[in-house]
């Protein structure tokens, strides 16, 4: 019930971001997920395979849009996308063709 109770919003807010902050995450974001999906496009576009994944937004948002987040590291990054793509493969062969739940399973596991 504590966890509920911050959602009251009490304390005091958090300063905004400034303009130029704002123009480069922008920038950065683009960038980089234009290059992924340019590559994907150039390497594997026509076969079964795929470089453009959801986590890639997700990273997106802390290297770009909080970049000075312990969590938006470029170890924390590559790491953590290696380690999730490790854990992620080993669970769909134990849960196959339960595919929701290795998908679970991966998340969870590459989250904690």
């Amino acid at each position: 019930m504590k966890y509920l109770s911050k959602m009251k919003g009490e304390g005091k807010s958090p300063a905004g971001a400034d303009l130029q902050e704002i123009i480069w995450s922008w920038a950065g974001a683009f960038a980089g997920i234009a290059l992924v999906g340019y590559l994907h496009e150039a390497l594997v576009s026509g076969s079964t395979l795929i470089m453009l994944i959801g986590s890639f937004g997700a990273s997106a948002v802390l290297i770009y849009g909080a970049p000075k987040s312990p969590l938006a590291q470029p170890r924390n990054l590559l790491g953590g996308h290696f380690f999730s793509a490790l854990v992620g493969v080993a669970y769909i062969h134990i849960f196959n063709p339960a595919i929701w739940l290795a998908a679970a399973v991966a998340v969870a596991t590459a989250i904690a």
